[in-house]
């Protein structure tokens, strides 16, 4: 079932990147008492992906900051060392954008926003979405229909609907 609006994320870890090398992280963590965006993307360094979708969120930084949101992060099914290098071939971890891997699509998998494309050599991956997170419940969803557009789930798609 995919979520939505209103629906509480699932208990759920990914990886971060951490200074002594990969750490798990658990969403319930990121999310609780605080106000939190999670976007994903269907692969790193993927066009769309690398041109569009994470120098949206570079550029609405501020603006997500101005709002009161806590953290953006990017979520991908990929593994931390590439979550690592994109986010700083990007420049989204400088801009503090958080890059987590979901290694085994397990958190994509939970909430029902995966796919398969095997023409493009994508397999157990993510849909396209934005989405804000008010203490661990989904307050705002903007998905994309097709993996390969980048309007509502843009930073400044996310922005117009909150």
């Amino acid at each position: 079932m995919t979520i939505k609006t209103g629906d509480s994320l699932p208990d759920a870890t990914l990886i971060r990147f951490g200074a002594e090398g990969p750490e798990a992280v658990a969403i319930s963590d990121l999310t609780k008492g605080r106000k939190v965006v999670i976007f994903a993307v269907p692969g790193a360094f993927t066009p769309t992906c690398h041109m569009a979708h994470v120098p949206s969120f570079i550029r609405t930084k501020a603006e997500f900051d101005a709002k009161g949101v806590d953290e953006i992060i990017c979520v991908s099914v990929n593994d931390p060392f590439v979550m690592k290098a994109w986010g700083e071939a990007t420049g989204a971890t400088e801009a503090g954008i958080t890059m987590l891997a979901d290694a085994e699509s397990a958190f994509t998998t939970a909430i029902g926003m995966n796919f398969d494309a095997p023409p493009a050599g994508l397999m157990a991956r993510s849909k396209r979405y934005a989405m804000l997170v008010e203490d661990g419940k989904i307050t705002q969803l903007n998905a994309e229909e097709n993996p390969g557009q980048c309007e509502i789930s843009a930073g400044e798609g996310l922005l117009a609907a909150i």
